[in-house]
Parts: C-alpha cells; structure tokens; sequence
C-alpha cells in the first residue's frame, strides 16, 4: 500500500509540474506575437519641446565700471634728512614707524652748542666789520674837508699872486713878490694833491669796508641758518615711516633719518589697457573727469574712499603694456588705508544709451543670442559686444521687444522649438517696464499682426484695438505681451 501511495503522490507532481511548463510556453508565445504586432505598427514621432528661461530686450542706459587694481600712494611726501652734522639731543614722542606728528611739531634736533658759537662769532666778526666801514667814512669825511680848505686857501693864494702880478705893472710891486705868491701857489697845489689822493684812498677804503661787512653778514646768516637746521620741523600732520634714529647718536649731514608721509594727501596708481584707456580718455589724451572708488577689504568688511582720475603716467614703463593712470582719493581717508595697499579701484565710464543688460551665459563664444521667435521656435542674432560686467554683458545692436534665452544649452539651437517660461527677475523687471515703449522692427510688426489675426478667441472690437496699437511706432510693453501670451496658446 505504501508503495502505490508514493508512486500515485509522484504522478500527480510530474502532471503538475507539465502543466506548469505548458503555461509558460504559452505565455512567451503570447508576449512574442505581442511584440511583433506592436513592430508592425509605426507610432508618428513627436517633436521634443525644451522649456528655456526667457527675458525680453529692452533698451537702457547703462553705465559701465572699469575694474583695476594698483597701489596706494602718498601724493605728498618729505624725506627727513639732517642738514647738519651732530649728535641727536632731541627726538618727537612719536618719532618711530608708523607714528604720527602734527604740523609745527620737532621732529628731531641736534646738538647746537658748536652753531651757536660759530653764530656767535660770526656776528662778532659783523660787528667789527661794521665798526671798520663806520671809520672809514669818518675818515673819508674829514679827508674832504681838508680838501676843500685846501681848495679855499689855494684860491687865497692864487688871488695873491694876480695882486702882485698887478701891482708890478702899475710899477708898485716888485719881482720878489711875485716870486713869493708863486711859492706859495705852487705849496697849495702840492697839499691839494695829496688831499685828493687821500680822499681816493678813503673811498676806495669804504669799498672794501663795504665789502668786508656784505661777506661778515653772509657768514653770519650762514652759522644761523645752520643753526636753524639743526631742528627739523614736521611742515604737515603726517605718518613717519622707515625712521632710523636714536637720540645720542651722531648723524653726518644729508643722512636719511625717516619719511614722512601725509595720509590725507592720497593717490592710487593702476594700469589699464590701451582700449580701457582709449574709453576714460578724451582724443586729446587728456582723461575724462570720471568718478572712482578705491576699495581695500579688511576681514570681512570692505573699506571704500571715493575720488577722480587725476593725471596719466608720463611714459609706458619697460616691458609695460597699456597706460599708468593716477586717481586723487577724497582727502576724508578712513584710517586703515596705508601707502603701500593694494586696491581694487573701479572706474565710473560714461553712460552707454540704448544697450542692453544680459547675462554673460546668452552668448556664444561668437557673440550671438538665442531668440524666440514665431511658433516659439528659436532664432540666432548677432549683437556687438560693448562691455563685460562680471556675469553679464552691455551689447549694442540688440532687436528690443524681443524675448531671448538667458542661459544657452547644447541642444538649442536655430530652428529648436521651446516653451518659454519668464523668470521671477525677468518678470519683475518686466512688471516694472510694462509701460514703457518698445520700437518694433518690420518683420516682428508682421509676425504680430498675423498673431492677432489668427487668434479667434479675441473679440471683434479688441482685435481692432490691438491692430491700430500695432500700427504705431512703438507699442506699449503690456500689449505687446498680451499678444504674444495669445499667439502662444496662453
């Protein structure tokens, strides 16, 4: 019994296990016919539709900003030398690095015993002079009056001697008196003579007596202008830097004791391209008062001082390229700044009138943009590239009112067909030039006319309306985006 029992259990386990493998037969039949009847069926293929972030082109006035970078300067700067040879006896509280010193304010000063005494003899030596001249013109004085008495008593005794000269033709006189006045006549003449030569001699003794106190009065400006240079006196308030001094030590003249620096007399120096400078710059050559503003970043703050270009470096440089250009900063410098940073300045140009503003990712390597255009179909447009701002580009030559793609992708191109969707910034922007006017080109005043005509859900009475708004120049922004939104679909 137990072994029919086993024997019927595995017959009807191999029945089974038939009926299993027949249905699985069938059921790969079964998907096979399925597969070639749907092979035999070509389904129509569908056009892939991209779904693309648009803005629309309008035109504005936009004014670039020329980025650069340069250092820091001090337009006015005084090297501290000593003008004398000395020890240092006095030194300005702040005279160290980075120290500040107030106009009028010592810097330093050296020891002015030995000037003052060559002062001092210098104006001993003027005195002396002084006295010298002072004498000589006395002497000059009383060499001239003696020379006039002797002129009197010469004219005494030429008198005489016509007296006598007269009386011996009257027959009165006699030869021994005559003789007499002219010894006497002939004495005068000789003292005259000497008289003369003396009062030559006192004049050309007040010239040298002249010139003796003129070069006595030099020494002595001299010994005290070097007795004023041992003091050195800050002319501005200003920063000391690169000082090298200590008091007690002897400095030879013309040694380089520090410099000093005006922090509120401010001036940066950056390089720019020829075509930068060609824009900042009149045809003269001479730059455009343009505005700037030098940036310097501390940590996580940004310290800004405004200013104005000022003037441009006088040669190219070795190995240079481009132009050096020099802006005066506001004399209201913030503290941090320094000579010596390096900055970020950024030139204000002048403005660019009926440009666009688009991001740097709508055009290609060739300068061209994607356009939607009829059917939402995209179009290729070439534009000219008048500025780069960081991501986006000013362009010039732009079809306004048109919308456009704001980031190209590989598979856009000519002819690709695209649901535009407006972004939040594009939308915001446009919210707020709805009524502004945009110029249309003939073939858009065509393509938006035919929309119109097309749109069967439009009344009669609106229909007209929009067909005389596009008859005008320029078309209002928020009509021409109704159009648009009906000949889409939306």
């Amino acid at each position: 019994m137990r072994f029919v029992t086993r024997s019927l259990v595995g017959l009807a386990l191999f029945v089974v296990t038939l009926g299993l493998l027949g249905m699985a037969v069938q059921s790969v039949r079964g998907a096979l016919a399925e597969r070639e009847a749907a092979a035999g069926q070509r389904r129509p293929a569908t056009e892939r539709v991209f779904s693309v972030n648009v803005a629309r082109l309008g035109p504005e006035t936009v004014r670039p900003t020329l980025v650069a970078y340069g250092d820091l300067r001090s337009a006015v700067q005084l090297e501290l030398r000593a003008a004398a040879e000395g020890t240092l006896l006095e030194l300005a509280p702040g005279f160290r690095d980075g120290g500040r010193v107030q106009a009028g304010e010592t810097i330093f000063r050296i020891d002015p015993a030995e000037f003052e005494a060559e002062l001092a003899l210098a104006e001993s030596d003027l005195e002396d002079a002084r006295a010298e001249e002072e004498e000589a013109r006395i002497g000059l004085r009383l060499a001239r009056e003696e020379l006039a008495a002797s002129e009197r008593q010469q004219a005494l005794r030429q008198q005489a001697l016509d007296r006598a000269q007269s009386l011996q033709g009257r027959g009165v006189g006699t030869a021994a008196d005559i003789e007499t006045a002219q010894l006497a006549l002939a004495a005068s003449d000789q003292i005259l003579t000497g008289l003369r030569r003396e009062v030559a001699e006192g004049e050309a003794r007040i010239n040298r007596a002249e010139i003796a106190r003129r070069r006595a009065a030099i020494a002595r400006d001299e010994a005290a202008r070097m007795l004023a240079n041992t003091r050195a006196v800050a002319p501005f308030d200003g920063l000391l830097a690169d000082v090298d001094a200590v008091l007690g030590r002897r400095v030879s003249v013309n040694e380089k004791l520090g410099l000093l620096l005006d922090p509120a007399a401010l001036e940066v120096a950056f390089r720019v391209s020829n075509a930068e400078f060609a824009r900042i710059s009149k045809p003269s050559g001479d730059l455009l008062p343009l505005d700037v503003e030098a940036s310097l970043r501390l940590g996580g703050e940004e310290v800004s001082v405004p200013g104005h270009l000022d003037r441009t470096g006088a040669a190219s440089g070795s190995g240079q390229s481009g132009r050096l250009v020099y802006a005066r900063l506001s004399p209201e410098v913030p503290g941090p700044l320094r000579p010596g940073d390096f900055l970020t300045v950024r030139v204000s140009e002048p403005p660019l009138a009926d440009v666009a503003l688009v991001p740097a990712a709508a055009l290609d390597p060739a300068g061209r943009i994607l356009l939607v255009g009829e059917d939402d179909r995209l179009e290729v447009a070439a534009v000219r590239i008048l500025r780069r701002q960081g991501n986006d580009v000013v362009i010039g030559g732009a079809p306004f009112g048109r919308l456009y793609v704001t980031a190209r992708q590989p598979q856009l191109s000519s002819g690709v067909r695209v649901k535009p969707v407006m972004g939040e910034a594009a939308a915001a922007r446009a919210g707020r030039d709805a009524g502004a006017l945009v110029p249309l080109s003939p073939e858009m005043r065509t393509r938006l006319l035919a929309a119109v005509e097309r749109d069967a859900g439009l009344a009669p009475e609106l229909k007209a309306q929009f067909l005389s708004v596009l008859a005008a120049e320029q078309v209002p922004q928020v009509i021409l985006e109704r159009i648009e939104a009906g000949a889409r679909g939306g």
